[in-house]
């Protein structure tokens, strides 16, 4: 395993081996933490108790973070031609059907972070199936980018709606905003997306649903947060 940086080792003296926080506590300690020259993100990894490989176990949808991802986020929209203006008034960055296909295809194009679709232009989204789905940038009705309030999903990709959902490893991972909102905006993100994740709870999910919570920013050690606390 490669030696952390001098940085990183003063920052884990911060953090008390074994200790669960609480959430504030911790989300504050993950701002303390951060020392790289640039505005780290706050991630937070759930460890939870599901089993992916069920297919009445998963766990996905979105949310919109209350004080936005720090992050501006640049949106394609699938649509029929007749909407493209709409959806670019909206604050969409692109806007097409076929001949974005052909550029993502041909070009290997993607200055895009979120990808919303018209129900109706899913036939032609879906050639692209194999590109977007491994980048998880495929729209999906369950994450909200497959609809037909395409104004709607580009509002809120904009606003700072952010998809969470179960990897193989029973692990979810999301960004909940920048050292440079402060704790307290960092908690309001954090509530918003444990109160999304608790709602999605599969009804076949046994036993505890979230088995561990940790937060950290890019380059600083991971802070464990007593996500209990908000059930």
């Amino acid at each position: 395993m490669a030696k952390k940086g001098k940085r990183y080792q003063e920052s884990a003296k911060l953090v008390e081996k074994g200790k669960v926080y609480d959430p504030s506590e911790a989300l504050a300690l993950a701002c303390s933490t951060s020392k790289a020259k640039f505005d780290e993100t706050v991630e937070i990894h759930l460890r939870m108790g599901v089993d992916s490989r069920q297919a009445d176990q998963q766990i996905r949808g979105a949310v919109v973070l209350p004080n936005g991802t720090g992050k501006s986020v640049r949106v394609l929209v699938f649509c029929k031609d007749d909407r493209k203006e709409e959806v670019l008034a909206a604050g969409a960055d692109y806007a097409g059907g076929l001949d974005m296909v052909e550029k993502i295809q041909k070009e290997n194009w993607f200055e895009f972070d979120t990808v919303v679709a018209s129900p109706d232009m899913m036939g032609v989204v879906g050639r692209l199936g194999k590109i977007l789905g491994p980048k998880g940038l495929m729209p999906s009705p369950k994450a909200g980018t497959v609809t037909p309030n395409l104004v709607n999903a580009v509002k809120e990709a904009k606003a700072g709606k952010i998809e969470y959902r179960l990897d193989k490893t029973n692990i979810i991972h999301c960004p909940i905003g920048k050292v440079s909102f402060g704790a307290d905006k960092l908690f309001e993100n954090y509530s918003a997306l444990i109160a999304a994740i608790n709602k999605a709870k599969p009804a076949a999910a046994k036993g505890q649903y979230i088995r561990s919570c940790v937060t950290a920013s890019t380059m600083g050690p991971g802070v464990k947060i007593n996500a209990q606390k908000q059930l």
